[in-house]
């Protein structure tokens, strides 16, 4: 006995692996396999798009919502791509009495025929014939208007929720995008270790590790890895995971966060403005064209400021900020490092992101390169709305006497960063990067309250489970 492979990969694409055209089966398996071939389910969004009004059909999800009324229960039922209502009439199943009882986050399977209803949410409902109960679920933990420390504890399950999907779906379209984007602009993508023996932002937000009988540390970036890699590799980029141990709890930072970076040789300042702003435009243009719903519910229908991220993006110097801010009423000094406030009252000015450039160079990095005035670094922040700093870059110092300088100055051990100083002994060349904080840009995307929502599980100076 046999069964044509292209009929069984035609519904079960995770049978793919096998190459035979033919999958030959005992006659029991065969039944089974053809059993389950014979399934077929709609996703609930084709439903709310009207594709399958007045037909008869299958869906197959979860219990969102219940209702009562009589000899009728009303089901919400969501599946990853949206929520219908299904009416189950006693006439019409004999299990109505299992399904009465049913509580939320019940699996169900049914079949029922497609109505246009405007009073049911989302204008369709579905007249159940047939209804299979998969797992009839416990009382589930989380009910309408729980704590967020409640919602934390259960984040397991509060990623089933409509919110939480909505958000992780932009987040899908985000990496995406940010792939797309390197990739068709030549980038190789390329990866750095996560443990390191030394520190690229400042050694006070590393996460120490026991190595065997040393100490090494969680990585903060890739960007001193990337730069040995670009004299081989050319353009490259990544995203990966990072660590910062910083103690803040604001609602902008996660001690573990996933980072785009991006390092490429013989690109200069202008040019690594002009890249950042063409990634951020886009990944934005994406989220617009794949997850408009999304984006419309989580933004509550305002996306007017999101259609407007095209190119050229503001820009002013650290010097203009200062002084626009001192204009506003803000208590900033020239020389301070630009808070969260600050930045925020930034954005508020203008109808788009704004670059800031020009730092003094005692308040960024030690690789960043110094411009004409010496007591200014080529280097960038890229600002938004609701988050602040959404991208921090430089074009790269190739001295190594100021880089040694840079590092004694910090009261850093320069005998650690002999490897990355011999980027600068053989053949050094102009090149420059930066790195973009996925979940700020999921942040600002969705206009999120705080980070913590961008990313499935987070993790903050006060939590790492679950």
């Amino acid at each position: 006995m046999y069964i044509s492979w292209h009929r069984i990969f035609k519904h079960y694409p995770y049978f793919s692996f096998w190459y035979p055209k033919r999958l030959y089966l005992q006659p029991e398996l065969k039944l089974q396999v053809e059993k389950m071939a014979e399934e077929r389910f709609t996703n609930i969004k084709e439903i709310l798009d009207g594709q399958h009004t007045g037909k008869e059909i299958g869906i197959r999800g979860w219990v969102h919502r219940t209702r009562n009324i009589g000899k009728m229960v009303f089901l919400n039922v969501r599946d990853p791509t949206g929520v219908v209502q299904a009416m189950v009439s006693s006439d019409a199943v004999e299990s109505f009495e299992e399904v009465k009882a049913l509580l939320v986050e019940s699996s169900v399977k049914l079949q029922g025929e497609v109505i246009e209803d405007k009073r049911a949410p989302g204008g369709f409902e579905i007249r159940v014939s047939d209804i299979e109960i998969v797992h009839a679920a416990d009382v589930f933990p989380i009910q309408e208007d729980q704590s967020v420390e409640h919602l934390l504890e259960n984040r397991h399950l509060w990623l089933r929720s409509t919110y939480m999907r909505d958000i992780l779906t932009v987040r899908s379209t985000v990496f995406g995008a940010i792939h797309e984007y390197f990739r068709d602009n030549g980038y190789k993508e390329f990866q750095s270790p996560i443990l390191t023996p030394l520190a690229c932002e400042g050694g006070s937000t590393l996460f120490p590790v026991d190595y065997f009988d040393d100490e090494v540390y969680l990585a903060q970036s890739w960007q001193l890895y990337a730069e040995a890699a670009i004299f081989g590799l050319g353009n490259i980029y990544t995203i990966a995971p990072s660590f910062r141990a910083e103690k803040s709890r604001t609602s902008r930072h996660l001690t573990e966060y996933w980072h785009a970076e991006v390092e490429a040789p013989w690109l200069q300042f202008d040019e690594l403005l002009e890249l950042a702003e063409g990634m951020v435009c886009h990944v934005t243009k994406k989220v617009l064209e794949q997850d408009a719903d999304e984006i419309k519910n989580l933004r509550e229908g305002d996306i007017e400021y999101l259609e407007k991220v095209k190119p050229p993006f503001h820009r002013i110097t650290y010097e203009e900020a200062i002084s626009i801010l001192q204009k506003s009423g803000m208590d900033v000094e020239y020389g301070a490092d630009l808070g969260t406030p600050h930045e925020r009252e930034l954005t508020k000015i203008y109808d788009k992101p704004v670059f800031v450039t020009h730092y003094p160079k005692e308040i960024k990095a030690f690789y960043m390169k110094r411009a004409e005035d010496d007591s200014k670094v080529l280097g960038f922040d890229l600002l938004v709305p609701n988050v602040g700093e959404l991208i921090g870059g430089s074009e790269r110092e190739t001295s190594i006497d100021s880089l040694e300088e840079r590092l004694k100055e910090e009261d850093e051990d320069t005998s650690i960063y002999s490897w990355f100083l011999d980027t600068r002994r053989y053949g050094s060349v102009p090149h420059a990067g930066f790195g973009l904080g996925v979940e700020r840009l999921v942040m600002w995307l969705c206009d999120l309250e705080h980070i913590r929502d961008a990313i499935p599980f987070p993790r903050t100076p006060s939590r790492y489970r679950p």
